[in-house]
């Protein structure tokens, strides 16, 4: 407002024109402010920007604030928490390679507790870091050096993913539980998974606390797998996610697409086959013979079903 105010103060009635040229500079100040006070207001979203490489932060935010972002840096995992403490950003940008807390560390920590976008930044195209920073929950992932472009392409497009997913699926508690019905022909919606993954509390009541899977026991509650002999078996916090979404949907086939929506909001892409690594590792804790997997089934050219043995 003091762009408007300082307008409409530097458009004297004396000034040649007389007072309809003074009128028509305060038109369009007022047009230019309005104008600039919009652009601030409006945003893009808010990104985090975690990277030990000074250079990298300074850069980075400069880039996304000229793109109309909200950028915040953090060169540590104790500075990344305490930003997010004072305001949770949309997005997270984690450098992978970072001492002390690696990135790896610090997007488990994320997943568990927050609804938040995760791009890993990678010092390499190594395939083994891509896998594994997919594997502990991030959305997308990047090498450097890269194009500001391309990285700004891939921060938008997990925002739109994040957008557009069902609402059901919203496990932070902070939006509100409304989705436009889908399409005639559009295929059913998954059952809620009463992990959360938009359980209502009649279903979670009506759930019991553990649950059959294979040749384990999951603790839906504590989020925890068991051998039959009460032995524990590590769970990632994907991993528990598939699997609420498998126990609320038995016996039904479900597409890859589906399984990386209702978990980790990301679109399958025709080459992405982190969900089949994610299944494989599955399979070796919860079947009797993951070779024969007889629990989370493979259906050709459609997805997996999971089927319950409650015998």
């Amino acid at each position: 407002m003091r762009v408007l105010s300082f307008c409409i103060e530097s458009a004297p009635c004396g000034m040649p024109g007389g007072p309809h040229a003074a009128a028509a500079v305060r038109a369009t100040c007022e047009r230019a402010a309005i104008s600039t006070l919009v652009t601030f207001m409006t945003t893009s979203g808010r990104i985090l920007i975690v990277d030990d490489d000074a250079s990298v932060r300074e850069m980075l935010v400069e880039y996304f604030g000229d793109h109309a972002f909200e950028a915040r840096a953090a060169d540590s995992g104790a500075a990344m928490r305490a930003e997010i403490e004072h305001d949770l950003p949309d997005v997270i940008l984690l450098d992978l390679r970072m001492p002390g807390e690696d990135g790896l560390s610090l997007a488990r920590y994320l997943r568990e507790r927050y609804d938040v976008g995760i791009v890993m930044v990678t010092a390499s195209g190594d395939m083994v870091d891509r896998i594994v920073g997919l594997e502990v929950g991030a959305d997308d992932y990047i090498a450097k050096p890269f194009e500001p472009r391309e990285l700004l392409a891939r921060v938008r497009s997990v925002l739109r993913r994040m957008q557009a997913r069902p609402r059901a699926a919203d496990t932070s508690g902070q939006g509100p539980d409304a989705t436009a019905s889908p399409p005639a022909s559009a295929p059913p919606p998954l059952a809620a998974a009463p992990s959360g993954l938009a359980a209502s509390a009649s279903a979670a009541a009506a759930a019991a606390t553990r649950r059959r899977v294979g040749r384990c026991e999951i603790d839906m509650d504590a989020r925890r797998l068991f051998e039959r002999d009460g032995t524990e078996v590590p769970l990632t916090a994907m991993e528990f996610d598939l699997l609420a979404v498998f126990l609320a949907n038995p016996n039904r086939v479900l597409s890859r697409d589906q399984l990386l929506t209702h978990t980790r909001n990301r679109e399958w892409e025709p080459f992405d086959r982190s969900i089949d690594i994610r299944i494989g590792r599955l399979r070796r804790k919860i079947e009797a013979d993951a070779g024969q997997p007889r629990t989370i089934r493979t259906v050709r050219n459609a997805g997996y079903m999971f089927v319950p043995d409650d015998g």
